[in-house]
């Protein structure tokens, strides 16, 4: 099994939340983003994160958000609390984690970054 995290905290996964196969798309971290075909009906792009020290998916978000994807798009493997913050700005709306994952970061911690907009570099310059 595994865990969805979004800004409201944890919930059980339903992979592909009822969606058929063709409107699902899963992509892994070497993908070319530019490269991907965007059809009408894709409603769900999970992004492989194969390790926390590989940032790829967090370009291929940002680029797949820029070429004008709206559906939802989900950052899948290993992925941990620090880098949520990251994945929301880069444009995913979920993560996707493995129980034992979540067991070793509980929703604390990854609550603790759900105000992800506040959490930036540019915002902690300006207030001080």
């Amino acid at each position: 099994m595994s865990v969805i995290v979004t800004d409201d905290g944890f919930a059980a996964a339903d992979w592909a939340d009822g969606l058929n196969e063709a409107e699902v798309l899963d992509l892994p971290s070497d993908t070319q983003p530019e490269e991907v075909a965007l059809s009408e009906g894709l409603k769900l792009i999970r992004v492989e994160f194969p390790s926390f020290s590989d940032g790829r998916g967090f370009t291929i978000a940002r680029v797949l958000r820029r070429r004008g994807y709206t559906g939802k798009l989900r950052a899948f493997g290993h992925v941990i609390s620090d880098q949520y913050a990251m994945a929301r700005r880069s444009g995913f709306d979920e993560v996707e984690i493995s129980d034992d994952l979540a067991a070793r970061q509980p929703e604390g911690e990854w609550k603790f970054r759900a105000d992800w907009r506040a959490h930036d570099y540019q915002s902690r310059l300006r207030a001080g």
